[in-house]
């Protein structure tokens, strides 16, 4: 009878929580969204099993090593990746690997829709200041509003390790809900006129062009801010991978088994760091509401900015403000968005390739706005 005692006491059942039940559900619903609703199965599948595998109850500090946050556990194995910022820059390679930056370079101009966006993590990054975060902990939130999981935890894992969960978890959620959240903030700051515009259709770029950025990008951000190197760095090494044409199998591998590989382990171990006896905080219902306004800032700032650039565009060269949601980096589904609004107003207009610019865009500016923010604040430290 002692035995049995003992093996109940070890049991799930003995150490279940009403927050464990409470983190189970989220996953479950997660794991709901992702097949019922197709919304980023990718990254909800692996993050919404990772909440119920972190969320499985046991006695924790007895040896067994069992959670995510237990020294030699398996499962703090692999959230070494995410805590020393492993996992983001093999992400942005193959990114970078799957990224054609044709329509940015056939109209630069739209990059200023991607820098646009940013204004999001900024006023965020006030905001969470004013709400009495570290300026450590307000950087790493603000970033949220890039609407790119990899940036917000590289950034957090730099500058506030405590809160990677949360953030980890925020980010990829609005990125995930990018199809819900974007339209109506669309259809608010837009005119049935300004829907309709037509752009013209991007130029041929040359092979030439297409090596040449990723080179000349790569100098030009970095230099600007270095702390952004383990990113960038990766991001324009993909993207010459596949532009060079002669490392084919190289770029095959980063936008095919390594992101995959790298996307199961980081959405597993993401999703198990929200461990209800850790992660259940006020703080961290306070992250996901900045983190949906900073989201809902930085789409506001890049369509309101593309209104702001036709004042000085005519005819052909306007830009459609409906491609502004895409300034978010949350790519391509931004950009689909962007699409799929623009159609339900004219069946023949075609804004995809158009929204492809500032969506990628977006990429590089989060990269660097979350590389100021860390040179920044290494310099206050």
């Amino acid at each position: 009878m002692e035995g049995l005692y003992k093996f109940f006491e070890y049991s799930g059942f003995a150490n279940i929580t009403p927050g464990h039940v409470i983190m189970i559900a989220v996953g479950l619903i997660f794991i709901y969204l992702a097949i019922a609703k197709e919304y980023e199965p990718l990254l909800l599948v692996p993050i919404g099993f990772g909440i119920i595998v972190g969320n499985i109850p046991f006695v924790e500090n007895i040896g067994l090593q069992l959670g995510i946050y237990e020294n030699g556990s398996v499962m703090n194995y692999l959230y070494f990746g995410v805590l020393k910022g492993v996992y983001p820059p093999l992400i942005f390679l193959g990114i970078g690997a799957m990224t054609d930056f044709s329509t940015l370079l056939s109209n630069p101009k739209l990059i200023l829709l991607g820098a646009a966006a940013q204004v999001g993590i900024f006023l965020t990054f006030m905001g969470a200041l004013a709400l009495g975060f570290t300026p450590e902990q307000a950087a790493s939130i603000g970033i949220i509003g890039g609407a790119d999981g990899p940036t917000a935890i590289f950034l957090s894992s730099k500058l506030a390790p405590e809160l990677v969960g949360a953030i980890a978890i925020s980010a990829y959620s609005y990125m995930a809900l990018v199809p819900v959240l974007q339209p109506p903030i669309m259809r608010l700051l837009t005119t049935k006129e300004e829907r309709v515009i037509r752009m013209k259709p991007p130029r041929a770029v040359s092979k030439v062009e297409k090596i040449m950025f990723p080179i000349i990008g790569l100098l030009l951000t970095t230099f600007i801010t270095p702390s952004a190197l383990p990113l960038l760095g990766m991001l324009f090494f993909g993207n010459i991978l596949k532009e060079s044409g002669v490392t084919k199998r190289l770029a095959d591998t980063a936008k095919g088994s390594l992101i995959d590989i790298v996307t199961i382990l980081i959405g597993l171990t993401v999703g198990a760091s929200t461990q209800a006896t850790t992660f259940l905080r006020p703080q961290s219902i306070l992250i996901f509401g900045l983190g949906a306004v900073s989201f809902m800032v930085a789409t506001a700032g890049g369509v309101l900015f593309a209104k702001f650039m036709n004042l000085f565009l005519k005819g052909e060269n306007r830009i459609n403000p409906l491609i502004g949601n895409a300034g978010v980096s949350a790519v391509p589904d931004s950009a689909r968005v962007s699409q799929i609004i623009g159609q339900e107003y004219d069946k023949t207009n075609h804004l995809l390739m158009h929204a492809m610019a500032p969506n990628v865009a977006g990429v590089i500016g989060s990269a660097v706005a979350a590389g100021i923010l860390m040179s920044f604040l290494l310099r206050v430290l």
